[in-house]
């Protein structure tokens, strides 16, 4: 026997394609690709080491002065940028939460007990009325709208990492500059030093001969205006010095007593970098820039707001329900029930002035500025990788004629000092050669110092490390 069929229910009848409409739905976003960088397929600058790869991971470990990774690994435990930009990702993935919320219906459990009394006494009669009720909602996604934002906030907890990551990388650099500002500072003391005591050996020996008539008076005025202007130079050298180790202090967390406690080993010690290159190729050096990933992902979340403001220009179907319990007790007489309510809202747009299409307009040229700031940011990559390049190589190439000049220079000087000793020489030859010797000294000590941050400059403009697939495990 064959058991009779019966008619769906009204409910099945309104929900069965109502939820098939829903997990078949489309999305009218705009497909996305991340931007092509405009580079050259080369780099132009000469590449130190004849452009082997190295691995950048914790560069700054890779300076022969333990102290530069201890300064920075201190810096990046406490600094409030780093703090701060924790934050912004913790905010980001709060967002991507509510965004992804909107997949999920919403339930709300709504109780309420009232004791009533209305009406024209003594006709009214206080009644206590009671109900539970729970609510359901629930927007089909049908063209992509929720799928969309929470693509959107997705890409934005990513962009947010990546920020993180490129703040960690310039605290980095920041924290090795001043390092070896401060060190290259205490060289320029130490040279200053042994001119100061030069010229006071030189100066009493000029003072002498005055006094014995050997010398003109003059000569020995000359050396003592000099012998001050050194004095002068080396206190403003050593302030100098003290206003970076302070600088170091706010940076690392450190307290400045500590620090100097631990620069005291290396003073004067301009620390070197160990090997390191560029790849060949300026995309695979762009690609590992956290800066330039963080304003692509940015961009990747500027077109998923196309699709969403695209998608609001479409009726919207909400699908709401209730269920609830209910009580009336009325002059003793209680009475009581269930009650539920269930079936579709459709929202069709008719007119607006045009404020959803200005919505779509505004969402493509944010897409549009983001895009350009993407070029515009990519071309400055590439730039700073060229031209710490050529000053690294500028930098290698002069160190042999700084060398040789301060050499030549000595040897001047020494001769000069002899003449005056013997009486054949004049101060202002000898004070000449003393300036240059000086000078150049001066020189080799700023030309370590300026290679040094060239080779962080270098770090820092191919991303200081950062591997895209690493930071996201």
């Amino acid at each position: 026997m064959i058991a009779p069929s019966r008619a769906p229910h009204p409910v099945r009848r309104i929900l069965a394609p109502l939820l098939a409409a829903s997990f078949a739905a489309c999305s009218v976003a705009p497909p996305y690709q991340p931007p092509a960088a405009p580079v050259p397929p080369a780099w132009q600058a000469p590449q130190p080491h004849a452009g082997d790869v190295a691995r950048l991971a914790d560069w700054w470990s890779r300076f022969d002065d333990p102290l530069v990774a201890r300064l920075v690994d201190a810096a990046q435990r406490e600094h409030p940028t780093l703090e701060a930009a924790m934050m912004r990702i913790a905010q980001a993935r709060a967002n991507a939460r509510i965004a992804g919320a909107g997949d999920w219906p919403v339930l709300d459990l709504k109780a309420q007990s009232q004791r009533i009394a209305a009406g024209i006494p003594p006709l009214a009669a206080p009644r206590t009325q009671s109900n539970i009720a729970l609510d359901a909602g629930w927007e089909l996604d049908l063209f992509g709208a929720v799928r969309s934002g929470r693509d959107a906030a997705r890409a934005r907890v990513e962009a947010r990492e990546r920020d993180w990551h490129d703040a960690r990388t310039t605290l980095a650099a920041e924290v090795a500059s001043n390092y070896v500002v401060l060190r290259a500072c205490e060289a320029l003391v130490a040279v200053q030093q042994d001119d100061v005591a030069s010229q006071v050996k030189t100066a009493d020996l000029t003072d002498r001969k005055a006094a014995a008539g050997f010398t003109a008076p003059a000569d020995a005025a000359l050396l003592r205006g000099v012998l001050a202007d050194a004095g002068n130079r080396l206190a403003a050298q050593r302030a100098e010095c003290d206003v970076t180790v302070k600088a170091l202090a706010a940076l690392t967390g450190l307290q400045e007593p500590t620090l100097r406690e631990q620069f005291a080993a290396g003073t004067a010690r301009v620390p070197r970098g160990d090997t390191f290159v560029v790849p060949g190729v300026p995309a695979a050096v762009l690609a590992q820039r956290p800066d330039l990933a963080a304003i692509e992902r940015e961009l990747a979340a500027a077109a998923a707001e196309i699709g969403v403001a695209e998608a609001r220009r479409y009726p919207q179907v909400m699908l709401t329900g209730s269920i609830g319990y209910a009580s009336l007790n009325l002059l003793g007489v209680a009475s009581q029930g269930m009650s539920w309510a269930f079936g579709p809202a459709l929202s069709l747009p008719v007119f607006d002035a045009g404020r959803r299409a200005g919505q779509v307009e505004f969402a493509q040229a944010r897409f549009g500025e983001l895009r350009a700031n993407y070029m515009a940011r990519a071309r400055e990559a590439v730039r700073e990788v060229e031209q710490a390049l050529v000053r690294l190589d500028a930098a290698n190439r002069r160190v042999a004629d700084a060398e040789s000049a301060i050499r030549n220079f000595e040897a001047f000087l020494a001769g000069a000092q002899t003449r005056v000793q013997v009486g054949v020489g004049n101060v202002i030859e000898l004070e000449e050669a003393r300036r240059q010797t000086l000078n150049a000294r001066a020189a080799l000590v700023q030309l370590h110092r300026d290679r040094a941050t060239y080779w962080i400059a270098l770090y820092k403009a191919v991303g200081g490390g950062w591997d895209m697939a690493a930071a996201s495990q």
